[in-house]
């Protein structure tokens, strides 16, 4: 079968990648692609290599990846404009009024997404994107579209590409809006299960599938460096995150974290999280410095609604990391507590198990092999595809 993996960038990475890269932006679409991919940010080619692993021809798109996409249009003949270069791109994250309020307008998310959208402050294709995303899907002609990103790839899309024996997927891992349209999709996953229950609530047939660690990372990261970083946290601090902000903040005042955080606008200037800021990382980076950490911190966002299942969760554990995650109710069918990763029940208790395992290496050492050693046989990419294979041959029509 051909299977067409549909997947998004933040823009703040898409700057960051290709700053860092000069000259990326003009070349041809499969030297752009493999950089992407090489990058392991994401999930990078994780799914598409194991979809070929089961003998599939699976094919990723970034569909937001402005420089990318407007190559493979000129490379097919669409008179595609020049992009921006990377270093004219604003993004929306600079602005620190924007952060501010969709912080303090969190609770009315829902009622709020559709007109964000329309001005321009959520992510969504362009047109330009569009006509190029249409114009691969007519070219590749898959028998399975697995949509991870639909607040991006928007059902109009989704609908136009819709045909008789065609299997559309959507995923997502957080909080779908409540207009979200699921009307051309064959079926639906998700890690979180109120997430499972609201496609089921609207008709379409889903199951909870979870997100996991590709075992391929390890060899092309490359020697592990030396741990260096007594406590770290990476991810990023958004709108959806209160919780977490008020974790860090509590741990950041009695203890000294190191923060390396994608989005710190917003926070206000009182905080002692800008004490602890360590700056941005990403792809290999990120990996990196959760190598370098006796301790990664893992604090689930708000839209979760108390369960566990976060990327965090196995790229930790994968690279061989000891997590302190939050105790969640569902933690011990993914990792047992204690053997594969600590967790904690409070900002109290997570400060006093820091302490504790800082002070007891052979015994934090010993929980990070266990972990990394669970994660490389039960959490990794190939089960998950063999799962969402199975769930397409079950719900094809």
């Amino acid at each position: 079968m051909r299977i067409l993996i549909l997947t998004a960038d933040y823009q703040s990475f898409l700057k960051w990648f290709y700053i860092r890269n000069p000259g990326l932006g003009q070349a041809s679409y499969s030297e752009q692609h493999k950089a992407r991919v090489d990058s392991l940010f994401g999930v990078a080619d994780f799914y598409s290599r194991n979809f070929a692993m089961f003998g599939h021809q699976a094919t990723d798109i970034f569909t937001n990846n402005i420089w990318m996409q407007s190559a493979w249009g000129r490379e097919h003949g669409m008179a595609v404009p020049q992009p921006k270069a990377p270093t004219e791109v604003a993004l929306p994250e600079s602005n620190e009024l924007v952060m501010t309020l969709k912080r303090k307008l969190r609770p009315y998310k829902t009622i709020l997404s559709p007109l964000a959208k329309r001005l321009g402050f959520m992510p969504a294709v362009n047109p330009i994107e569009r006509r190029i995303l249409l114009a691969q899907i007519m070219d590749l002609n898959p028998d399975i579209i697995l949509n991870q990103v639909p607040e991006i790839v928007g059902s109009d899309i989704m609908h136009a590409v819709k045909r008789p024996g065609r299997v559309l997927i959507v995923q997502h891992g957080n909080q779908p809006p409540d207009n979200l349209d699921v009307t051309p999709y064959t079926f639906g996953i998700s890690l979180i299960p109120w997430v499972v229950d609201f496609f089921r609530e609207r008709g379409l047939p889903a199951e909870q599938c979870h997100l996991a660690f590709d075992t391929t990372v390890l060899e092309r990261l490359g020697p592990p460096p030396v741990k260096d970083i007594e406590v770290s946290f990476v991810g990023g601090l958004s709108a959806g995150h209160g919780k977490r902000i008020e974790l860090l903040e509590a741990i950041a005042r009695e203890f000294p974290i190191q923060l390396w955080l994608s989005s710190f606008k917003g926070i206000p200037n009182s905080s002692p999280l800008h004490a602890r800021m360590r700056g941005e990382v990403w792809a290999h980076d990120m990996y990196n410095v959760l190598r370098r950490s006796k301790i990664t911190l893992n604090s689930h966002i708000d839209a979760a609604r108390g369960m566990a299942g976060n990327v965090r969760l196995y790229e930790a554990t994968g690279v061989g990391t000891f997590l302190l995650t939050d105790n969640l109710p569902n933690l011990p069918t993914l990792f047992e507590p204690g053997t594969h990763v600590a967790a904690f029940n409070s900002v109290e208790d997570c400060i006093t198990k820091i302490k504790y395992y800082l002070a007891h290496d052979a015994e934090r050492e010993a929980i990070a092999r266990a972990g990394q050693e669970h994660t490389l046989k039960a959490h990794n990419y190939r089960l998950r595809v063999e799962q969402i294979l199975a769930l397409a041959k079950k719900y094809a029509r």
